[in-house]
C-alpha cells in the first residue's frame, strides 16, 4: 500500500493521511461488542466536500475499500474497516454551516457531533430531536444508521428528520437530494435510500436537518409495576389515550438498579415499592405552558394507577436529568458488568408483551441472563446478553431475531446490521428482497468498495 498511501498524501497532503502502525487505535473499531479491530492500510481526514470526491474517484479507479467514520460510537461493527482499505475519518467536516430558523432548518457537515449541534441550536431556540444516547454521535454516523433513541415516539428517527442529503458516489459523483422542503414526489426518494445504508452506498458530506421549537417545559413521570407484562400491556394504552410523550421508557429492575448506581442517583423510592417493583415506566411529557403541562401530568398520573402502576412518581427536574442520563448510559453499564451482546428488536408495541414472554423462554433454554430496558414507545427493545459460549449465543440471538420478525418486527431497530447483525439478517430475510438490495447496492458502487461485507 506504499504507492496508495504516497497517492492519498499527495492528494489531501501528508498531515492528513495515516499508515500501519500510525494509525489512531479509534479508527481501527467502533463500540461493538462483538466484532475484533481491524488496523486500515490508512486513514485519511478530508476537509471537504472536493477531497472526499477525490478520495473517492481515487479508490474506485484502484478498487480500494472504503470505510466512513463519525464518532465511532455505532454498536454493530459497521465502521470497522478492512484490512487492506482506507478509513475515511470526518473529524475535520464538522461545522454548522446554517441555521435558518424561518424554515426550521439546519445545514451541518457530518462530523458535526449532537452536543455540538445542540448547542448552537440552543441559541436559536431550537431543537433537533434525535438523541440516542451518546451525544458525542456525529450526525454522519446518525444518517448512516438511521438512529433513533428515547425521543423517537413523538418525533421520529433520524429518517423523519432529515430532509436532504450531499453526498458521493463511488466513482466520486457528488449528488444532492431533498432540500428544505418536508414533501416531494419527484422521481425516487435517494435520501431516504440513503439514510441507514450505514456507508455502504455513498458517504454523506452534508446534511439538511428539520428542527422544532425547544420545549419550555418539561415533566417526567417515574411508574413501578410489579410485572415486566403490567408495565408492557400499558405502553399501547397510553399511547391510544393521547398523552404524547416526548419519551415512554421501560426499564427492568436490574437495568434501573445498575444504571442509577452507575451514576450515584437515589430516586428516594420507598424501600417497599421498590421490593414489590420488577419493570418501570419513564415518562416524559413536554408543554409550551406551566399549566397545561400540570394538566396532562394529572391526567397521566392517574391513568398509570388505573392501568396498575405501584404508585406514581413526578420527579424533581435534577433527579429527572439524571435519571434519563442514566437510561442513555445503559450501554456503558451493560458494557462493565461484562454483557457479551447488545441488540436492538423492533416489534410492533402491542407485541412487547409476547416477545418479552419469548426471550425469557428462549433465555431459560439456553442458559443465557438477558436483562433490558428500550424505547417501549416505539416498539424498540435494548436487550443485554450475558451467554459466553459464542457458539449458544449465536443460536440464541438466531431464535431471538427469528422471534420478533415472526411478531412483525426487524432485527434492528438503531444499531443496524454492519458486521455483528449480517449473516442473521442474510439468514432470515426473503431472498428476493436480499437480491433486489444487491442490485441497488451494485447500481450506486458497482465494484464493491464502499465498506464491503456490511449488511450484505
Amino acid at each position: 500500500m506504499a504507492d496508495a498511501v504516497a497517492a492519498l498524501a499527495e492528494l489531501l497532503g501528508p498531515d492528513r493521511v495515516t499508515s500501519g502502525e500510525a494509525a489512531h487505535d479509534d479508527d481501527t473499531h467502533d463500540e461493538c461488542l462483538t466484532v475484533a479491530p481491524v488496523r486500515p492500510a490508512a486513514v485519511v481526514r478530508p476537509a471537504c466536500t472536493a477531497e472526499v470526491a477525490e478520495i473517492l474517484r481515487w479508490a474506485h479507479a484502484e478498487r480500494v475499500p472504503v470505510t466512513a467514520r463519525g464518532s465511532g460510537t455505532g454498536l454493530s461493527g459497521a465502521a470497522v474497516p478492512h484490512p487492506d482499505g482506507i478509513v475515511v475519518a470526518f473529524d475535520r467536516m464538522d461545522a454548522v454551516l446554517e441555521v435558518d430558523a424561518d424554515n426550521h432548518t439546519a445545514t451541518v457537515q457530518p462530523g458535526v457531533t449532537l452536543a455540538a449541534l445542540d448547542e448552537e441550536l440552543a441559541r436559536h431556540d431550537l431543537v433537533y430531536p434525535v438523541f440516542p444516547g451518546e451525544y458525542s454521535a456525529s450526525i454522519g454516523g446518525n444518517v448512516a444508521t438511521n438512529a433513533g433513541g428515547m425521543r423517537a415516539v413523538k418525533y421520529g428517527v433520524t429518517r423523519h428528520q432529515v430532509l436532504g442529503l450531499e453526498a458521493v458516489l463511488a466513482g466520486g459523483e457528488v449528488i444532492r437530494t431533498g432540500g428544505k422542503y418536508v414533501k416531494a414526489t419527484t422521481g425516487y426518494d435517494l435520501t431516504q435510500l440513503i439514510i441507514g445504508s450505514e456507508g455502504t452506498l455513498a458517504l454523506v458530506t452534508e446534511a439538511t436537518l428539520r428542527l422544532h421549537p425547544r420545549p419550555a417545559h418539561q415533566a417526567t413521570v417515574l411508574a413501578p409495576f410489579r410485572t415486566l407484562e403490567e408495565v408492557t400491556r400499558a405502553v399501547p394504552r397510553i399511547i391510544s389515550a393521547g398523552h404524547a410523550p416526548t419519551i415512554l421508557e421501560y426499564i427492568d429492575m436490574l437495568t434501573m438498579a445498575a444504571t442509577t448506581a452507575h451514576v450515584g442517583l437515589d430516586l428516594g423510592i420507598p424501600r417497599d415499592v421498590a421490593d414489590a417493583a420488577l419493570a418501570y415506566l419513564v415518562i416524559v411529557l413536554e408543554a409550551s405552558r406551566d399549566d397545561r403541562l400540570a394538566e396532562d401530568t394529572e391526567a397521566l398520573a392517574v391513568h398509570l394507577a388505573d392501568l396498575g402502576a405501584i404508585d406514581v412518581y413526578v420527579l424533581p427536574p435534577q433527579a429527572a436529568v439524571s435519571l434519563i442520563e442514566a437510561r442513555e448510559q445503559a450501554f456503558w453499564v451493560a458494557k462493565a458488568n461484562h454483557a457479551d451482546d447488545i441488540v436492538d428488536v423492533v416489534v410492533p408495541r402491542a407485541e412487547i408483551p409476547t416477545f418479552m414472554s419469548e426471550v425469557a423462554a428462549l433465555a431459560e433454554r439456553h442458559g443465557a441472563w438477558i436483562a433490558g430496558c428500550g424505547h417501549a414507545g416505539d416498539g424498540n427493545v435494548h436487550l443485554s446478553v450475558f451467554q459466553g459460549d459464542p457458539e449458544v449465543r449465536h443460536r440464541l440471538l438466531r431464535e431471538l431475531f427469528e422471534t420478533g420478525m415472526r411478531l412483525g418486527g426487524a432485527i434492528s431497530a438503531e444499531h443496524g446490521l454492519g458486521l455483528a447483525k449480517r449473516d442473521h439478517f442474510l439468514a432470515l430475510e426473503q431472498p428476493a428482497k436480499l437480491e433486489l438490495m444487491r442490485r441497488i447496492k451494485a447500481a450506486f458502487d458497482p465494484h464493491g468498495i464502499l465498506n464491503p461485507g456490511k449488511v450484505l
